[in-house]
């Protein structure tokens, strides 16, 4: 019977029990005050040992002077690029702008160079022009002459005349009158001719007048010659006519 007694104490389903203590409350916080206050002290004194090791404390006052002249050697060094920087910026800003002046004025260096070599190539016409003209006689003999009337025909089919109406003679009465051309060749195999569209032209001059212009045959229309009248009323005062070729 003991045998069995003992032998169920020592299984498993031997029956447990466990007895404890009861703290009071107090007792409890009492401790945990206990515990912060020593985690607080080892906390403190880590503080206080890292300090240490870093150099920073009080106890060495000369460490702790070279690292503040070293953070204002190293503001001052970043003043200076700081400032050398917005020089060099501001010396960028300047080259652009020069440089955007320099090409503004490269441009009306080239435009001018392109008004001048027109104009230069329009004094040449002229000059041609005028070398064109002979003295006067026949028809034009008189104050007022027609002078160098040229005329050609454009691969466009058009006709591309010129004229000068000169007064010959030295301080003329200005000539107020009108211009008409005549242009003369074949259409269709039977004789043409034909005038432009806008009629007669005004011309005014004092001494000398120069006119060009287009003319615009209809189809199927060759062009032979064009006659140029100066005309004062119903008076003809001058007259020329040419051959287009």
């Amino acid at each position: 019977m003991r045998l069995k007694l003992l032998m169920r104490r020592l299984t498993v389903s031997a029956p447990r029990m466990a007895v404890r203590s009861a703290l009071p409350w107090p007792f409890r916080w009492a401790v945990l005050a206990i515990v912060a206050g020593f985690c607080a002290v080892i906390a403190l004194w880590a503080f206080e040992f890292g300090k240490d090791i870093a150099g920073l404390d009080n106890g060495n006052p000369a460490q702790w002077q070279q690292l503040q002249f070293e953070n204002a050697a190293l503001k001052a060094q970043v003043e200076t690029l700081t400032e050398q920087r917005d020089k060099a910026q501001f010396v960028a800003n300047t080259a652009d702008t020069v440089l955007m002046a320099e090409k503004v004025a490269h441009e009306q260096l080239l435009a001018a160079s392109r008004q001048l070599t027109l104009e230069n190539q329009r004094l040449k016409d002229d000059l041609g022009f005028f070398e064109t003209l002979i003295p006067a006689s026949g028809p034009n003999t008189g104050t007022l002459a027609i002078r160098g009337l040229q005329a050609e025909a454009l691969p466009s089919g058009e006709i591309k005349w010129q004229v000068l109406v000169i007064q010959g003679v030295k301080n003329p009465v200005e000539f107020e009158g009108r211009l008409e051309l005549v242009f003369s060749g074949v259409s269709g195999g039977k004789p043409w001719s034909g005038a432009p569209p806008s009629g007669a032209l005004s011309i005014r001059i004092k001494q000398y007048g120069r006119l060009e212009g287009l003319y615009q045959p209809p189809e199927q229309t060759v062009v032979k010659s064009v006659t140029v009248k100066a005309m004062d009323g119903p008076t003809v005062r001058a007259l020329q006519t040419i051959k287009i070729s």
